[in-house]
């Protein structure tokens, strides 16, 4: 299985709109983005549905410069 695809499937969530904005920063922003960029979004792939929407909605922050960067570009998405 390609990278791509295996990012696709962690990108499948327990909430839809985790889902949608996940795959779609997959599909429009991933392979332009710098290799920490990648890398942060992999590592948010790591975090819990309730992490991940608590950040994107602004109730919290990510602690790396990099992760603040994608759910940022993550809520411009929305």
């Amino acid at each position: 299985m390609s990278e791509l695809a295996q990012l696709k499937w962690r990108c499948r969530r327990g909430m839809k709109e985790l889902d949608v904005l996940l795959e779609g920063y997959l599909q429009t922003h991933y392979l332009e983005a710098s290799p920490a960029e990648q890398g942060a979004f992999r590592d948010l792939l790591e975090q819990q549905d309730p992490v991940l929407f608590a950040y994107i909605v602004g109730r919290e922050r990510p602690a790396s410069e990099e992760e603040r960067r994608v759910i940022d570009t993550l809520r411009r998405a929305s």
